[in-house]
């Protein structure tokens, strides 16, 4: 099935290791460095106050016991005792100041994260499932936080841990110590071995999870197409071969990892065997003790509890690179449409627009628009028609600045867009989609989006221009009413008019209508057409509608056709050449009759 497809399609493996994205993420580190190396002092001090554990024992075995000195067995239990506690103290601070860390790095992350998707272009999102793009900033983020705080502070701590331990044998017994050292290169060609096939196949668990989380995500949005047309079945079958997909890849990458341990423990336990039988044949010649044999038998455990315990980090630090690289990968996306460095304010809008030869691509090598130009004087009313796919859309979001052209300049009052900061140039201009959004919240909210500092007269007023006023009063609590998630308690209308109002609020100097009443009834569309006319009035409006009667007192009508513009001029003028408009505009006279 061609979507069961879509869906299991996955992101390109990096497949070298990337030291950039360590470098990258270095950033996010520096601002806690001062913390973590605190942290990372009181671990040290509590792992080597540990370490000495196995010299009490080591004297309670070849001094208090064989001397059968009391006192001092005692001063030794209470000196493990008091190991014991302030090791267990100072592991307790250092954890509660590195999740703090940890909490810092997710928040200065998922901020940062944020706000780039906020800058990218319309691009980005178009060529994207939103559920991908999601598990970026929630899932990932949670994932590589630890990496980046605990996962260094324990790669460090490890190491000195393994250092000290090292010199605490080699200053007990330095031949039963070499033993111990002997199973390292062992273990370093143990873990070449498992390095790669580990990142592998968490990189696979990655690519996986981000399927089944891009379409459930897209299933939730779309339940109720889902059960229009009766797709439950065949929907859960996509989910649960997904979820089999995360399923299996999850399993080898885990049994990926179960290598790991079973490997160092079976090394551990074959050094470990090797020095009591060492220790047994020096202890029958009398050069080694029962003490030395056993302390350096706990040393070795503890040996390889650090390696161990690096062994783990290093899996997690293989897992979460895998989320690290689509991290900064999202970071990386360039902001193709950005102010330049040396842009400016635009000024006050008067309305004038001109295209002067713009052609545009969304794809390369597939032009939308080819040599495009206009001139609109301030103050009219244009009127953009033609089939669907034919570039109408594309020109009004040019004149926004959604995408960057590809050759040619649009121009507003004579200032070339592409030279102005991007905040100026929208905050002037109202665009209503065809696409009503509504966010959680109430209406007044919802409308307020427009305009923050507007009072309550003005979001009133707004209401009753676009004749949403009606239907706000009506409900239970007004303006104050509560809307879900996309606007789930409105019909299509009455969210159109909302976003209408939002529009209104914002006072643009250019307003764009791309398709702005689809979704309104013809009754509602009236009345609302005569607020729209006042509004209009010495006011630049670019006005894409697919209902012609409504645009016929447009200033100029467009027909976009091919790429371009094919005939322009007033309803009367178009109709009386009987050309593309003539015909588009007789025949929905023909439907209607």
């Amino acid at each position: 099935m061609a979507q069961r497809n879509t869906y299991k399609q996955d992101e390109r493996l990096e497949e070298p290791f990337n030291i950039r994205h360590l470098l990258l993420a270095s950033a996010y580190i520096k601002k806690y460095l001062g913390r973590m190396i605190i942290a990372l002092l009181i671990s040290a001090l509590g792992g080597g106050i540990a370490l000495l554990s196995p010299v009490l024992s080591q004297k309670a075995l070849d001094v208090a016991i064989p001397n059968k000195d009391k006192k001092y067995l005692f001063f030794l239990g209470a000196m493990l005792i008091t190991v014991f506690v302030v090791s267990v103290i100072l592991t307790t601070i250092r954890s509660h100041m590195m999740i703090r860390v940890s909490q810092s790095i997710i928040y200065d992350i998922r901020k940062d994260l944020f706000a780039h998707l906020q800058k990218l272009p319309f691009q980005y999102f178009d060529d994207r499932p939103h559920g991908k793009i999601l598990i970026r900033v929630v899932n990932y983020v949670n994932s590589v936080s630890d990496m980046l705080s605990n996962g260094l502070i324990n790669i460090i701590l490890e190491s000195v841990n393994l250092i000290l331990i090292v010199i605490f044998m080699m200053v007990m017994d330095i031949q039963l110590s070499l033993v111990v050292m002997c199973g390292v290169p062992i273990l370093a060609a143990f873990m070449f071995w498992i390095k790669n096939r580990q990142r592998k196949a968490w990189q696979r668990v990655s690519n996986k999870n981000s399927n089944l989380n891009a379409y459930l995500q897209e299933n939730i949005v779309g339940a109720r197409i889902t059960q229009i047309f009766a797709r439950e079945d065949e929907n859960a079958e996509i989910f649960a071969d997904l979820s089999d997909d995360c399923r299996k890849t999850w399993m080898h990458a885990v049994r990926c990892n179960n290598l790991v341990w079973p490997g160092i423990d079976a090394i551990s336990v074959c050094i470990r065997a090797a020095i009591f039988i060492t220790g047994m044949i020096l202890f029958g010649q009398g050069s080694k003790s029962i003490g030395v044999i056993v302390a350096i038998s706990s040393y070795s455990s503890r040996f390889w509890q650090p390696i161990m315990n690096m062994g783990n980090i290093f899996n997690n630090f293989l897992n979460n690179m895998a989320y690290l690289e689509r991290i900064f990968e999202t970071l990386g996306e360039p902001v193709t449409v950005d102010s330049l460095p040396d842009a400016t304010e635009m000024p006050p809008i008067k309305g004038g627009v001109t295209f002067k030869n713009v052609s545009f691509s969304y794809e390369k090598g597939k032009e939308v628009l080819h040599d495009v130009s206009f001139d609109i004087k301030p103050g009219m009313s244009v009127a953009l028609v033609g089939p669907t796919g034919a570039g109408k859309s594309t020109i009004v979001n040019l004149i926004s600045r959604f995408y960057n052209v590809d050759s040619g300049q649009i121009l507003i009052d004579g200032t070339d867009i592409s030279k102005v900061t991007l905040p100026s140039l929208r905050r002037q201009m109202g665009i209503m989609m065809q696409d009503s959004f509504i966010f959680s919240g109430t209406i007044k909210d919802n409308i307020l989006y427009g305009k923050l500092d507007a009072t309550d007269e003005e979001i009133k007023k707004a209401a009753r221009l676009v004749c949403a006023d009606k239907f706000i009063e009506s409900m239970q609590d007004g303006y104050q009413t509560e809307v879900k998630e996309r606007g789930s308690l409105l019909s299509q209308g009455q969210k159109q008019l909302i976003s209408f109002a939002r529009t209104v609020l914002s006072d643009p100097a250019i307003l764009i209508l791309d398709e702005a009443t689809s979704s309104i009834d013809v009754q509602t569309e009236r009345a609302l057409q005569q607020g729209l006319n006042s509004m209009l009035k010495g006011r630049t409006s670019f006005i894409i509608a697919h209902r012609l009667s409504t645009i016929r007192n447009c200033d100029l009508i467009m027909y976009i056709d091919d790429g371009g513009i094919t005939e322009a001029g007033t309803h009367d003028e178009l109709m009386a050449s009987c050309g593309d408009y003539y015909k588009l505009y007789t025949s929905q006279l023909e439907e209607i009759a």
